[in-house]
């Protein structure tokens, strides 16, 4: 009688694979990777690796590294190159997060255009992407523009939005056989739940009143409402358009943005020192001390350069807005800027492209960043608490925006 099988391998393999590390599901990724690319190659050259065959029609010619995110981990992907043409895996084009594969899909369009820059075509090269088709390129565009369309039109409904950051990117795009610049215009709020949340995106061809109001009343046409402060840059008509689009609102001047302004108007050896001052009118425990620090920053500046010191004069009202709200808050207003981060990774994006070869392509790369980094945020950590945004909701807020928010001339000018 035949002993019973004291191994049941089939249990075992499930069981190391639901005690697994991240290091052996990655290492398990990979080896297929690695198998499914070679076969793929192997099959692109007419004949296996290293097999002498009259059926050979190509050779590989070493590898090409890139990393690849899977749900395991990044995993380092050695893709095969050719003596002639190129192979690149079609899957791993489509299994590319939203973000990359709209940058690929951008990248594609620029080169089948023949409008990319000479760094455009080296991505192009490193990539792959010689081996993508138009008709591919306008498949994965439709997919991505469904995609951002329905993250740029969905419904705000988890208001309210009680703080708001709205700022504008200049991009490069090609119009009409030239290059011109344009501004996607970008909102990210704090929601009821105290989560962060892009708000919107449009691109305007002018940074001006017109397109401030346009954009604002778009997201209020959405849903966007209960907003008790607005931090931006002091753009053309945009404390205008807030006024009109947003009552009842309040505005506070954006510091890193003021600081680049106010910096120009000192010797660059003085800008250091100047940065510093200002900087620590921001760090004062409460609102007497705040205004305190900012009447001595402003005489000590004034000793040696004045004109530096009537801009930051003019500038107080914007500058001090916050000091309407509880303390708890100011840190995160200033310290924990996301609009700022967010700009930084739509740069790391954008400068990949370089000029874009049309608008519906800055809409498709950057609303694919955007709508990833809300997702990033909805997984993550509350923004703001809920008893300090419930107080901040209780706060009259009252600027000088208010008194520009009845002049319609600014707005359109």
């Amino acid at each position: 009688m035949a002993a019973e099988p004291s191994l049941n391998v089939a249990q075992l393999l499930r069981e190391h694979l639901q005690s697994a590390s991240p290091d052996l599901l990655r290492a398990m990724v990979k080896t297929f990777a690695d198998v499914l690319m070679s076969a793929e190659a192997d099959a692109v050259c007419g004949a296996e690796y290293g097999e002498r065959s009259e059926e050979r029609t190509n050779s590989r010619n070493g590898y090409r590294h890139r990393d690849w995110d899977t749900r395991a981990g990044t995993v380092e992907l050695a893709i095969s190159k050719l003596r002639q043409g190129s192979y690149f895996p079609d899957w791993l084009l489509q299994h590319r997060r939203r973000a990359e594969q709209a940058l690929v899909c951008v990248v594609a369009t620029s080169y089948l255009l023949g409008v990319s820059t000479r760094r455009v075509e080296k991505l192009v090269e490193q990539l792959g992407i010689k081996q993508l088709s138009k008709s591919q390129v306008s498949e994965m565009a439709r997919h991505l523009d469904a995609q951002v369309e329905a993250f740029r039109n969905r419904p705000l409904d988890a208001g309210p939005y009680t703080f708001v950051w709205v700022d504008a990117l200049v991009i490069k795009v090609r119009e009409h056989g030239r290059t011109i610049n344009v501004h996607a215009l970008i909102a990210v709020g704090v929601n009821a739940d105290g989560g962060r949340e892009v708000l919107g995106l449009d691109i305007s061809s002018d940074e001006d009143g017109a397109g401030w109001l346009a954009f604002l009343r778009s997201l209020t046409a959405r849903g966007l409402a209960g907003v008790r402060l607005v931090v931006s840059d002091a753009h053309r008509g945009l404390v205008s358009a807030i006024g009109a689009a947003l009552p009842g609102a309040g505005w506070q001047r954006c510091r890193t943005h003021y600081l680049r302004n106010l910096l120009a108007k000192v010797p660059k050896s003085a800008q250091p020192w100047v940065a510093t001052m200002v900087r620590t009118v921001f760090d004062q425990p409460d609102t007497d001390e705040v205004k305190a620090q900012f009447a001595r920053v402003l005489d000590t500046i004034a000793e040696k350069f004045p004109d530096a010191a009537e801009h930051l004069d003019d500038a107080q009202a914007d500058l001090l807005a916050f000091t309407a709200f509880p303390r708890e808050l100011w840190r995160q207003i200033w310290s924990n800027n996301p609009q700022e981060r967010l700009n930084k990774e739509i740069r790391r994006r954008t400068d990949v492209v370089g000029i874009f070869p049309n608008r519906a392509a800055i809409i498709r790369l950057v609303g694919a960043v955007l709508a990833e980094q809300t997702d990033e945020w909805v997984e993550g950590r509350r923004y703001m608490g809920l008893d300090l945004l419930r107080k901040a909701r209780l706060i009259p807020v009252t600027t000088s925006q208010d008194d520009e928010a009845d002049q319609p001339a600014e707005i359109a000018a």
